[in-house]
């Protein structure tokens, strides 16, 4: 969001303290951490920024919202979550029971940061129709994710050797038993899953031709896509995975490799199935493992894939799109 915002003009200050970073399981940490961040929302609330027209809240900033009413001093304040903690630690990752405690206080926080804020910000229509619904909202604007073009850049084409790439954590959103199952089905293409995670357990006694990086730098991600037969995006079969299009798409797109995800509203807000993307029906390994081999066997099938990606996200999804559509978001509250 900020390198799209100075490419549209707009002059951005920075005011950040660490939390999670360093993390790789942010969403899993314990007591321990919840102290790093009350101290941390202490020395926000400390900050007073000096001249500005309107102040954003990122993610994960549901707490973040007190400290940005008392240094916005009645400027617009415009809020970008990505994702309710409800749905998130609730329904979709399964921590905490519907119903219970925890979870009634979770909904009380989304709904209370959500309503604090002058807009919301949702990055789907999908997720904003959701974000309405759970805050009682009137409009919730809509910005897509994108990729950092520093790094995520066209350079894809056919390898010698295909492979299906999967990154991201092993949440349930992501449908890691679904892609699994899939390598199954076709024994005869190289699977390579990054990351780590809740159902990393999945992956203890993996198919031979699955192999696991639990970690690699996020500045060796694009090599990582554009060096992949193709990518695979979200399969998981929750609420959440229907209304959200991951990180992982964009930057797949942006490499001009070609992608495979889950065939959802979100997903169809940005692309067209056998035109920018193969899209399947969530949590169905045998289409899954079906798409991996059509881009396996057709390398100009594979080459049309990829640059109707890369042409969506160019029309979409680019940073000189999104700064634009932010700076219009943010000029109307002005």
């Amino acid at each position: 969001m900020i390198s799209c915002l100075r490419g549209a003009g707009v002059e951005v200050e920075e005011h950040h303290v660490s939390v999670w970073d360093g993390l790789r399981e942010g969403w899993s940490a314990g007591p321990g951490r919840a102290l790093v961040l009350a101290a941390a929302e202490a020395r926000l609330l400390a900050r007073r920024p000096s001249r500005f027209d309107a102040l954003i809240v990122g993610y994960p900033g549901q707490f973040d919202l007190p400290a940005a009413k008392r240094a916005a001093a009645g400027r617009p304040i415009i809020f970008n979550p990505l994702v309710s903690l409800a749905d998130t630690l609730v329904t979709d990752r399964q921590r905490f029971r519907r119903g219970s405690l925890p979870s009634r206080l979770l909904e009380a926080i989304d709904r209370r940061a959500f309503r604090a804020a002058d807009l919301v910000v949702a990055d789907t229509t999908a997720h904003a129709r959701f974000f309405a619904e759970l805050a009682g909202l009137d409009e919730v604007a809509v910005c897509f994710v994108g990729a950092e073009e520093r790094l995520f850049r066209p350079g894809w084409k056919p390898p010698a050797r295909f492979v299906a790439l999967f990154v991201g954590k092993l949440i349930p959103l992501q449908g890691l038993e679904t892609i699994l199952e899939a390598a199954r089905l076709a024994p005869e293409i190289p699977f390579r899953i990054i990351g780590s995670g809740q159902l990393a357990p999945l992956l203890a006694a993996p198919a031979p031709n699955v192999e696991h990086v639990s970690w690699v730098d996020y500045e060796r991600l694009p090599d990582e896509i554009r060096a992949a037969g193709c990518a695979l995006g979200i399969f998981g079969r929750t609420g959440k995975a229907q209304r959200v299009i991951p990180n992982k798409a964009f930057q797949t797109l942006a490499c001009a490799a070609p992608l495979i995800t889950a065939d959802t509203s979100a997903a169809r807000e940005l692309l067209v199935h056998d035109q920018s993307a193969l899209l399947v029906p969530p949590g169905d390994a045998v289409a899954l493992a079906a798409a991996v081999r059509r881009l396996a066997g057709d390398s100009d099938l594979a080459r049309r894939i990829a640059a109707g990606g890369r042409t969506a996200y160019e029309r979409q999804a680019s940073e000189a799109v999104l700064g634009e559509r932010w700076r219009g978001i943010i000029e109307r509250l002005l």
